[in-house]
């Protein structure tokens, strides 16, 4: 289960970063030790359900949400994923017709590259 535990620290990690948030904020947020995030975010502990749904609860995310992308992912992977996870950080708040000018536009952005 060590890769399961060190794949959700990881994915934690990028969320939290995606979100500009700290260890500490996190912390705050979820009423658990700064320590503890960053052990949590390192693989080092084994957390409980409890405690990744009160992570799950300050990050605002789903469990889904934490893992839809594949364990087994490469660095090159990294890259992409973490711009998915700053771009679904970054709709948080918006309405559904903010949400879908924001599709748009970068479906506009992407036509660009080709």
């Amino acid at each position: 289960m060590l890769v399961l535990r060190i794949f959700l620290g990881n994915r934690i990690r990028a969320i939290r970063n995606a979100k500009g948030l700290t260890q500490q904020n996190l912390a705050d947020l979820s009423g658990l030790d700064y320590r503890y995030i960053g052990a949590i975010e390192r693989g080092e502990r084994n957390f409980s359900i409890d405690t990744l749904e009160k992570v799950l609860t300050a990050l605002k995310i789903s469990l889904n949400e934490l893992a839809y992308s594949d364990i087994e992912q490469s660095e090159k992977d990294f890259v992409r994923w973490e711009a998915i996870d700053q771009f679904i950080a970054s709709t948080e708040g918006l309405t559904d017709e903010q949400i879908e000018i924001l599709r748009r536009v970068n479906q506009e952005v992407l036509r660009a590259f080709k």
